[in-house]
């Protein structure tokens, strides 16, 4: 118990002694808890039941309802529903008009989908480093100590030896926590790219279907 009390105290101390650079991983860290919370909420808001939305889609377009179509994607959140509804809103069109009309739709919607996503990768990469210079800087220092004062207090030089260390410690530890998200959020993207794909390609062989039913447009 007394060890859990003090720990709070420690953990200052050795934040305190790992010097300015502890200060510049603090910003990263706060950066990537942000990032991290932010692509949670996203996904959260953009899940979709893929084979219940593709149904009703369907269902509608077989009765020739384009309209009833495309309220279904207006009631879907997330970046599948517009981009169906992008193609609805063509029917009619050439093949190649839909086709590019949903591609410029699923480049906005990936785009949202990825956002922040550079900032985990960066903080991922820059956090040890700035652990690292931390690290180097305490190195140097420690040498200074070495050269004023020579080998007589050993205790003075391992003491600013483990200090500088601490800085590596902080940096490793961000990236550590940030990098597992990274993957998390871009298995997500994935994920979704390849949702869209399989709607789009649903949704053009409907198109072919109510052609050779010879649905009208309703």
């Amino acid at each position: 118990m007394e060890t859990l009390a003090r720990l709070p105290g420690d953990l200052l101390k050795y934040y305190l002694d790992g010097g300015p650079v502890m200060h510049m991983i603090s910003v990263l860290s706060l950066f990537s808890v942000t990032a991290i919370i932010y692509k949670m909420v996203v996904f959260f808001r953009v899940r979709t039941n893929l084979n219940e939305f593709i149904s009703k889609v369907r269902g509608a377009l077989l009765k020739g309802n384009v309209k009833g179509a495309i309220e279904v994607c207006e009631q879907q959140r997330g970046p599948l529903g517009a981009i169906i509804k992008s193609g609805l809103l063509k029917y009619g069109s050439p093949r190649q008009e839909i086709e590019k009309t949903m591609e410029n739709a699923a480049i906005h919607e990936v785009a949202y989908l990825e956002k922040y996503l550079t900032v985990l990768a960066t903080i991922t990469n820059i956090a040890p480093l700035l652990g690292f210079l931390g690290t180097v800087v305490g190195m140097i220092l420690s040498f200074e100590i070495i050269a004023l004062h020579g080998l007589n207090n050993p205790g003075l030089v391992a003491k600013g030896i483990s200090v500088a260390l601490l800085t590596t410690a902080y940096g490793l530890i961000v990236a550590f926590v940030t990098q597992p998200f990274y993957n998390y959020f871009t298995s997500k993207v994935t994920s979704y790219t390849r949702q869209i794909e399989t709607a789009a390609n649903i949704l053009f062989e409907t198109f072919d279907e109510m052609d050779r039913m010879g649905s009208t447009k309703a």
